[in-house]
């Protein structure tokens, strides 16, 4: 009795430990962003600053249009996973429920999908949207998103419709319920936390995505939120610290709100699917 304490508090502290891991980054960039630039050239930096100004944010504003490349971000990234989760719902229900030889091979595809790094396909990818004439434009790269996270958008769901009993439909269909009204009133309840994640992992996946963005758009009013973030990076490598840290902290804040809402959304999810009306 007397080690359950101990064991508790271990798993506390570890798990305290790992939160201060998580946390370092963000909150040491939070602290560049308020500092002055005598602060920032000091040989002893300190975590508070002790002359906290805006001047970073208001010239991070000024040097570089980061709402318009956030608006392009916010669209793409919605875009993506909006349609990823669309075309994943429905694959993934027919390939956990109907366990052949085809459902076998769309898994191994999906995983084997996960092992090409980008340098391998962005030749013949550019190819391909330069024939479509997408090049230079957020309707291709919306594409190209969805494209790259729809394996694993599947993979993903796959494993939540196999996780749904199949004997809730048969006794929904017992009852008299048709195979639509089987799938929106008993499946669609219980999969809503693992839709929410899936478009909340495709829409992550696309706002932080740079080298696509990269390669693909030219135009600079169709520039993405983080190649904007690069041109706070001189000619010669010399980075403009301060306004670099408020653009790059503003940057982080939309990814932090929408998982901090669809994380309800997970929980009260999983509270419907499993209460019967």
């Amino acid at each position: 009795m007397r080690t359950r304490p101990a064991a508790r508090a271990g798993q506390y502290a570890a798990l305290l430990a790992y939160l201060v891991f998580l946390a370092f980054p963000l909150l040491w960039l939070l602290s560049t962003a308020f500092k002055s630039p005598t602060e920032l050239g000091s040989l002893h930096p300190t975590w508070i600053p002790r002359h906290p100004t805006l001047a970073n944010f208001r010239q991070a504003f000024d040097e570089q249009p980061l709402l318009r490349a956030g608006l392009n971000s916010l669209l793409a990234a919605l875009g993506a996973a909006l349609i990823a989760v669309l075309l994943a719902t429905p694959l993934a229900y027919v390939i956990a429920r109907r366990r052949t030889a085809l459902s076998r091979a769309v898994t191994g595809w999906v995983v084997v999908s996960q092992a090409f790094p980008f340098v391998l396909v962005i030749i013949p990818l550019f190819l391909v949207l330069k024939h479509l004439r997408l090049i230079d434009s957020l309707f291709g790269l919306v594409m190209v998103y969805v494209v790259w996270a729809l394996p694993f958008a599947l993979w993903m769901l796959v494993g939540h419709v196999r996780a749904v009993p199949v004997e809730l439909e048969e006794a929904a269909a017992v009852d008299g319920a048709g195979r639509l009204r089987t799938l929106v009133s008993v499946t669609a309840p219980l999969l809503a936390p693992g839709i929410v994640a899936t478009g909340l992992f495709a829409f992550v996946t696309a706002w932080n995505e740079f080298f696509f963005a990269l390669v693909l758009l030219k135009t600079p009013e169709k520039q993405t939120l983080p190649v904007v973030l690069t041109h706070f990076i001189g000619a010669e490598g010399v980075a403009d610290l301060g306004p670099l840290a408020a653009a790059a902290f503003l940057a982080t804040l939309p990814s932090l709100v929408v998982f901090a809402l669809v994380q309800r959304r997970i929980a009260g999810g999983l509270l419907a699917g499993a209460v019967k009306s």
